[in-house]
């Protein structure tokens, strides 16, 4: 399995007037954008960190999915939560040759939690031997800071907070456990070999 960003969150979406509030620093100097450009950088960092933790996208963007083989050949789980729309599904055969498969032949099911491809028949189409399906979809909870529920934009902010003031020793062991417990409603429980 390989998942991709296809589109990266833009600068003006990342919150950074409101982190350099949460972390109490002033404003004005002459060197504000070097700080500023830090100070970027722990959020995409937190903001990183978070959606492995989750298994969610916060800010709305464009993925693709790249697997050898179907886990069920009925449907397949997408890795990122919440899903907006599947844009393409796309099979590659080994010498490079693309198939777009038609949009009537599979379901998305927008489940919160688990999002997933089903096939509208019998089975999904089936992926050539060596070959790939390509899956394009876009996923998050909207495409500003705003958008995003308020207990993981504050573990959001406490995670950067802490990358922020960890930077002169190497960063901290784990997260705080604050920012678990925040987190921890959001976290996908998986139970055995096919949940």
């Amino acid at each position: 399995m390989d998942l991709q960003a296809t589109s990266p969150i833009p600068p003006s979406a990342l919150p950074v007037a409101a982190f350099r509030d949460h972390l109490r620093l002033s404003s004005g100097f002459a060197d504000g954008a070097t700080e500023d450009a830090l100070l970027e950088q722990y959020l995409r960092a937190a903001l990183d960190s978070v959606e492995g933790r989750v298994s969610r996208a916060l800010f709305l963007r464009d993925y693709t999915l790249r697997l050898t083989r179907w886990r069920d050949e009925y449907a397949q789980v997408l890795p990122r939560a919440p899903v907006a729309d599947v844009t393409a599904l796309t099979l590659r055969d080994r010498m490079g040759a693309q198939t777009v498969v038609p949009a009537d032949r599979y379901i998305l099911q927008a489940d919160g939690a688990r999002p997933r491809i089903v096939a509208a028949g019998t089975a999904l189409p089936t992926i050539p031997t060596r070959g790939t399906v390509q899956i394009a979809f876009s996923a998050g909870f909207g495409a500003a800071w705003d958008d995003i529920p308020a207990d993981l934009r504050q573990a959001v902010l406490l995670l950067a907070a802490q990358y922020y003031e960890h930077r002169d020793t190497g960063g901290a062991q784990d997260m705080d456990f604050g920012i678990r417990a925040l987190l921890e409603r959001w976290r996908d429980i998986r139970m055995g070999g096919r949940a």
